[in-house]
């Protein structure tokens, strides 16, 4: 049996997609009449896997929350002796999202076909990273499947959870700058003109912070539309262009000398090295396929093509840490701990604890970061406001001199 995308109407006329196993399209579309359906499309999940030059109309990605769900839930299930077909029916049954059904569907679907499920998954590269393919392999030829999914899972949830509280570390600074942004626009568009324009009709010459008050509220609101035009054209393209290679290699070289952001940028590309690498290399796979797994995970260019370099200086017989130490990129600590894991047989030990230790320096760090924007923000708009203050006082305090 394999698995079938379906579309039909019901009978109220509304479209029904789904996925159903079967033999062939003819039977499938049997079924669906059965069940008072109307197919207009039946079409193999097979059928899209990808191909060269030919996109996966079932594929995709798969959101990390939902990758990490259904690995926790596959592991648990082939932990409690069923087998892998019974494990991806199942976690098919309970999945609700249509897209992450097809591809389930498609993977069991090879799998009944006589396909490994580390073949399986690789067909779907879209949607299984490649740790998924290394990892899941080994875990077949060892026998520990069972144990290489526990392992995947607890990788996938680890990472899902930094990126969690990355985000909501992030939620509150941009929320401030934005209502900050807000706030200025209003009083230089809104605000200052009518309170200032008070001031021109007295005929006197008004002071310099107030006449440049006037200057940039009438620009503003002459050519607000254009300049923020301007600066979202000026935005999509640098965006457009730090997609492209070299320029976002530049970039990305060059953000690793930022004060602010290097020591932060370094340790969210660490951890997820070090994570990559102990759930692989605890799951047997061997090194310098684990080590192109993890340049993979690395967001980093500059940094990914270090540890490229150091994966082909192992290659050619030259020990974990001294590759990784030439990188220049990663800190001390992961070299020692890389080295104290090679001398004592124990690597992936230590790369779980660089990884733990990395993760808990780079939470303690953005909220120092956090709890100093609070601050700053307010100091800023607490001096826009006294400028603002000053510029509608002066012209008062100087009429109060005129009539003394």
């Amino acid at each position: 049996m394999a698995a079938f995308e379906y579309q039909a109407l019901d009978d109220r006329g509304r479209t029904v997609r789904g996925v159903i196993t079967g033999d062939a399209p003819r039977q499938i579309r049997q079924s669906l009449r059965e069940q008072g359906l109307t197919p207009l499309r039946v079409v193999g999940v097979r059928d899209d896997v990808p191909t060269k030059g030919k996109p996966a109309l079932g594929g995709g990605r798969i959101r990390e929350s939902e990758l990490a769900l259904i690995t926790r839930q596959f592991a648990t299930l082939v932990a409690s002796g069923l087998t892998i077909e019974e494990s991806l029916q199942g976690l098919i049954r309970q999945t609700e999202a249509h897209r992450l059904k097809t591809i389930l569907s498609g993977v069991r679907s090879m799998v009944m076909e006589g396909h490994s499920l580390a073949n399986a998954i690789a067909a779907y590269p879209s949607a299984f990273p490649n740790i998924y393919r290394a990892s899941v392999d080994a875990g077949e030829q060892s026998g520990r499947l069972d144990i290489i999914l526990e392992r995947l899972a607890d990788f996938t949830e680890a990472r899902q959870g930094l990126r969690q509280r990355i985000s909501l570390a992030l939620i509150y600074p941009s929320i401030l700058l934005l209502m900050s942004l807000a706030i200025i626009f209003f009083l230089f568009t809104y605000v200052v003109p009518k309170v200032v324009r008070v001031f021109e009709d007295t005929g006197q010459t008004l002071p310099l912070l107030t006449r440049s008050f006037i200057a940039i509220t009438d620009f503003l609101q002459s050519y607000g539309i254009w300049l923020f035009a301007g600066i979202a054209i000026l935005l999509a393209g640098f965006y457009l262009l730090f997609r492209q290679g070299a320029p976002r290699m530049w970039l990305h070289r060059n953000l690793l000398h930022v004060p602010w952001l290097r020591r932060t940028i370094r340790g969210i590309n660490t951890t997820r090295m070090a994570r990559t690498l102990s759930i692989m290399v605890g799951s047997g796979v061997p090194l310098l396929t684990a080590m192109d797994a993890a340049s993979a995970v690395v967001n980093n260019l500059a940094i990914r093509q270090g540890l490229r370099k150091a994966r082909d200086e192992v290659a050619e017989g030259v020990t974990l840490n001294r590759a990784l130490d030439r990188t220049g990129f990663f800190p001390p600590i992961l070299i020692q701990m890389v080295s104290s894991g090679e001398a004592s047989g124990r690597l992936e030990e230590m790369l779980e604890k660089t990884a733990i230790t990395q993760e808990r320096e780079l939470e303690t760090r953005l909220e120092v970061m956090v709890s100093l924007f609070q601050p700053l923000m307010i100091l800023i708009m607490g001096g826009i406001v006294l400028m603002i203050v000053l510029a509608i006082l002066l012209p008062i305090f100087d009429i109060n001199q005129l009539i003394g």
